[in-house]
């Protein structure tokens, strides 16, 4: 079982969220009664949707971490899950992204944006020929 199938596996697990098809159409997502919240897009990688309120206030925190990819402009993060401590940081900020969407909601009139995926936010490979 990879890291991400067993963070989608406890996510479907929380009462407030639900499995879902991702708006992008890629993977798969879980999303709460406010819409979307995560999309799973490989084995690897995890598009968490944060409000923009939400990504300035935790922006030093998010930004410190290698295991997380701020892309400007964006309401979502790319979340890399490479060892177990990423998904409990995955868990946590889900928590934050649920919160997020009751207290810190994005303005009506603000157009959605997809998520990081179709917008080329994924980690580069520090070594491009995989050495």
């Amino acid at each position: 079982m990879t890291l991400a199938s067993r963070a989608l596996a406890q996510l479907a697990t929380w009462p407030d969220l639900r499995q879902a098809v991702p708006s992008c159409g890629l993977g798969q997502a879980v999303s709460s009664a406010r819409g979307e919240i995560a999309h799973f897009h490989s084995d690897r990688d995890v598009d968490l949707h944060l409000t923009d309120r939400a990504i300035r206030r935790f922006a030093k925190d998010l930004n410190g971490s290698s295991a997380i990819r701020v892309v400007p402009g964006s309401q979502w993060v790319t979340i890399r899950l490479d060892a177990a401590s990423d998904v409990d940081l995955l868990m946590t900020l889900v928590s934050v992204a649920l919160q997020a969407q009751l207290t810190w909601q994005d303005p009506v009139d603000r157009p959605q944006v997809g998520c990081n995926d179709h917008r080329g936010a994924g980690f580069v490979r520090a070594d491009p020929y995989g050495i």
